[in-house]
């Protein structure tokens, strides 16, 4: 009997923890829900699970504790109630981002010494940064940007911080010794400086300038010795620079009409160096019939030139010229034929590449309309045809499909923007440039850098989900016509430019004046408005995959199923195996 009694006990307690929810957790989310001008979109119910149920809440492994919050974009206003998240102390990651939420930070952030995570931004938080955020231990992100946030910063001495966002608030004073080994852009959009650290034993220094007069004088004359051979060798240079333009072998220029090289390769280097055709291509021609082509330059990216190349038999190219590649000859080709295997009405096809020491040169189809960002910026005058709501919704359908199609094939595109994408025959977008970025370590040119996630300008590695960032900033491109970087002196980011024009519930002046003139399709612009903004959070993680991204475009309009097959190609080399041909 005792035994039966010790199982039933045991029984009972198993059921107990199993089945336990977090209450006093459940109560406090309740307490701030019941307080809040608060979203649909939450599911918080009393009656449900709040571990199993509630939408953007995470609890840990025991289903005993509330650990994650993720709030962003609800739409939430007003003061943080008291007395409510305060409650949940064993909070990990929390979030209440893009909402409009304002009055001063929580207080006493020591309650949640288990925070690893905190993202305030694009709120309107006022008031001062609480000191007790140097309580946070365990903190590695605190980004608090775009807030109207005042006073001086505090001494947020947490060794285990390692990103941090303070941009554009009303902080003002002296950069905390302890945040110095941040660079000075988390701290834009402040009036603050950073302190400056002078010598602390001064007055020995001043006793070692005795006989500073004969260092001084023997440092002027290496110092002269040093400058004459570099203005020789530097002449020297420009000499062997000018004799190899007589030669022929550097880029000749005029009006924008490029020859590749006119200096003929001796039979040795020829062997070494072939042109890589994709087999069942109809494309015919050979080194020497490229090198010979006159090529318009059409544009200077991230990754080096494009040139439109003429060749003969009314064969036209796009020819882009690398620079600055990192990696070696079997890697690079290894690249290469990974994506000339990629076959996707929504991928510009890769036709050829070519690898030499010297050059490296990648083939693709011409496109005589030009690219996305042409047609969006381009010079508006008559002939000027302005994209319409329709174009612009299958430009964004086909990339997204494009993208999608190329994380499928375990790749990543890491150069996502409007001059990198061209119609297919179609009218729906085509995405180019694939497989450099892992290659190639160019400088980031303006032009590119609007279009990065925050985690890329800072480790120059891209991800799955830095290309749904950056596909996010293309929708919102669509959506208002600007460009990710615009404006005179005065440089606006499109992403915080779209988020303050939103926070502050003027929705209707975000969208692109050319777009108002059509009717009934406010409603599916806000949805691809909410879908770029959610791609562009700032947290990676929070950002959704590139399938559901399509899934969501789609269903913006739905179009006809004939128009969405994504296995039929649209290029003419269907077969994916590469061939070599030699040029001798």
């Amino acid at each position: 009997m005792r035994n039966k009694m010790s199982l039933l006990f045991i029984g009972a307690m198993l059921f107990v923890c199993v089945g336990a929810e977090p209450a006093a957790d459940k109560q406090a989310l309740l307490d701030f829900l019941h307080k809040m001008n608060h979203s649909s979109l939450l599911n918080w119910n009393k009656k449900s699970s709040v571990c199993k149920k509630w939408n953007r809440v995470t609890c840990n492994t025991e289903k005993s504790r509330v650990i994650s919050l993720q709030l962003q974009s609800l739409g939430l206003n007003g003061s943080i109630p008291v007395n409510t998240l305060s409650r949940l102390s064993a909070l990990e990651n929390l979030s209440l981002a893009f909402n409009k939420f304002s009055g001063p930070l929580p207080l006493d952030f020591s309650v949640w010494k288990n925070l690893t995570v905190v993202d305030f931004s694009n709120n309107s938080f006022n008031g001062s940064i609480p000191l007790s955020v140097s309580n946070l231990t365990h903190l590695t992100s605190l980004i608090l940007a775009n807030n109207t946030l005042s006073g001086e910063i505090p001494d947020i001495n947490v060794p285990s911080l390692k990103d941090l966002h303070l941009e554009n608030n009303n902080l003002s004073g002296f950069v905390p010794k302890s945040l110095q080994r941040f660079p000075s852009l988390v701290f834009s959009g402040n009036n603050v400086t950073y302190v400056n650290v002078f010598p602390a034993n001064v007055h020995k220094k001043r006793k070692k300038t005795k006989g500073l007069k004969e260092k001084a004088l023997l440092g002027i004359i290496i110092g002269g010795c040093v400058l004459g051979i570099l203005i020789i060798a530097a002449f020297l240079i420009v000499c062997c620079y000018e004799k190899r333009g007589e030669d022929g072998e550097v880029i000749k220029s005029q009006k924008n009409k490029e020859v590749f090289s006119e200096k003929k390769e001796s039979s040795e280097s020829l062997e070494r160096n072939k042109i890589v055709f994709f087999e069942g291509c109809n494309l015919v021609f050979d080194l020497e019939d490229l090198l010979r082509a006159s090529a318009e330059v059409l544009g200077k990216g991230t990754f080096g030139t494009v040139y439109k190349a003429a060749l003969e038999e009314a064969t036209t190219v796009a020819v882009k010229r690398l620079k600055e590649v990192t990696v070696g000859k079997r890697e690079f080709e290894q690249q290469m034929e990974m994506v000339g295997k990629i076959r996707h009405e929504n991928v510009d096809a890769l036709r050829a590449y070519y690898y030499s020491k010297e050059e490296k040169l990648m083939v693709y189809d011409f496109y005589e309309q030009g690219s996305v960002s042409a047609m969006l910026h381009g010079k508006r005058g008559v002939e000027r045809i302005p994209l319409d709501w329709e174009s612009r919704l299958k430009i964004a359908i086909g990339v997204a499909r494009g993208i999608a199609h190329i994380h499928g094939e375990q790749l990543i595109h890491g150069n996502i923007k409007a001059s990198n994408i061209f119609l297919n025959s179609k009218g729906y977008g085509c995405i180019s440039d694939i497989g450099l970025a892992t290659m190639i370590t160019s400088p980031i040119s303006p032009r590119a850098a609007g279009y990065l996630a925050p985690e890329v300008t800072e480790t120059r590695k891209s991800t799955p989900a830095s290309d749904v960032y950056s596909f996010g900033v293309l929708l919102l491109e669509l959506l208002t016509g600007k460009s990710p970087l615009h404006g005179g002196e005065e440089v606006v980011h499109l992403v915080r430019w779209v988020n303050s024009v939103v926070r502050e519930e003027w929705t209707s002046e975000v969208f692109d004046l050319v777009l108002l003139r059509y009717p009934n399709i406010e409603e599916e612009m806000v949805e691809m408005l909410q879908i770029g903004m959610a791609c562009v959070v700032r947290l990676h993680d929070e950002r959704p995959k590139m399938d559901e991204v399509v899934r969501l475009v789609e269903e913006i309009r739905k179009v006809n199923s004939g128009n969405r097959t994504s296995t039929e190609s649209r290029s003419e080399c269907s077969t994916p195996t590469p061939h070599i041909v030699d040029v001798n």
